[in-house]
């Protein structure tokens, strides 16, 4: 696999942009979809401490699984 950047930079703007997006998307679903998102967010906390940190662990997982078979797969 080929990099297109040298160094720690590469990875920290790698980062910065994926928090970007991440905050994009959610900007766009709170503006689309205000009361679906109020709605979830209510129930969410009705939910217990372990259950919302089991679902945070396997959602963070997930996440970097896919990053990493994308990179892998040279689809980034």
């Amino acid at each position: 696999m080929t990099r297109r950047r040298n160094g720690a930079g590469g990875d920290m703007r790698d980062f910065v942009a994926a928090l970007g997006l991440v905050f994009a998307i959610e900007g766009l679903l709170f503006a689309a979809f205000p009361r679906g998102i109020a709605r979830a967010m209510r129930e969410v906390s009705e939910h217990g401490e372990r259950q919302l940190r089991t679902a945070g662990i396997i959602a963070a997982v997930g996440g970097v699984a896919l990053v990493w078979f994308a990179r892998r797969a040279g689809l980034w």
